[in-house]
């Protein structure tokens, strides 16, 4: 129960942030404030939406999805650094280390039940 739930709420994220990428003004302008190029806004939100097709469906295989959590971690990660290099504020480090600690729950979780 706990794995589904961390689970869904992480992919819930990422389609946000990968639809927000796309098609929200202000977050197009804020990436490209951060000194992120369009094509990396891009790439990162056709990557995340990999990344959520990987993780829901049950038949991938965990190596995969092992893969997908390294790269979400790597997602949060560039982001946390990104805001704090661009002296954001410390409450958007801290939306992201909760959003590493939700991941790594359900990453703890899927170990769990294999």
């Amino acid at each position: 129960m706990i794995y589904w739930i961390s689970t869904i709420a992480i992919c819930g994220i990422l389609t946000l942030s990968s639809v927000s990428y796309i098609f929200h003004t202000p977050t197009i302008t804020g990436v490209r404030e951060l000194g992120f190029p369009d094509f990396f806004r891009i790439q990162l939100a056709v990557l995340k939406l990999i990344a959520v097709i990987v993780l829901v469906i049950p038949s991938i295989p965990n190596q995969l999805k092992e893969w997908a959590y390294a790269g979400v971690a790597l997602f949060f990660l560039t982001a946390i650094i990104a805001h704090v290099a661009h002296k954001d504020s410390h409450l958007i480090t801290i939306i992201n280390i909760i959003f590493l600690l939700l991941l790594a729950t359900s990453s703890y979780y899927l170990k769990l039940e294999s």
